[in-house]
């Protein structure tokens, strides 16, 4: 189990508290597919996703980056369990769709990167830390059913 710090959870409610879903969670997406492109051949169904432009503008992509960060918190709302809030998920991702557990981390780094720019000056070192503490619990929660 993870030991959080009242500081820590502070940090993690207060920037999912002023999280715009709709912005953050479609940038993040795109920003993953479009900087690794091989994380592109799980969302084939997904319609066009041929150039930058196209993974930008595409509305499946958009929900799919908000439906991401709505199953974050999720984490939020349980982290002292995170690793049983994402069992399902875990199994999903691992036994039905074979995702690489890789990309969680790389998706957790674009959107530490997303989160960052938002906040900007308000990003401080403790707030990287807490995020990317709580970004890699999630993480490893995901990756569960693959070890």
């Amino acid at each position: 189990m993870v030991e959080w710090t009242e500081q820590e959870r502070s940090i993690i409610n207060g920037i999912f508290a002023n999280l715009d879903y709709d912005d953050v969670g479609a940038k993040a997406l795109c920003r993953c597919l479009i900087v690794y492109p091989w994380t592109q051949r799980y969302f084939g169904a997904f319609g066009n996703l041929y150039n930058a432009e196209a993974i930008k503008t595409n509305p499946n992509i958009a929900a799919h980056g908000v439906k991401i960060l709505h199953g974050l918190d999720r984490a939020v709302k349980n982290m002292d369990n995170i690793k049983a809030t994402y069992a399902e998920l875990s199994v999903l991702h691992s036994e039905k769709l074979h995702v690489d557990p890789d990309n969680f981390k790389l998706l957790s780094d674009c959107l530490t990167i997303v989160i960052a720019a938002r906040l900007g000056s308000s990003f401080t070192p403790e707030t990287q830390a807490a995020w990317q503490k709580f970004l890699a619990v999630v993480v490893s929660a995901l990756g569960r059913q693959y070890h």
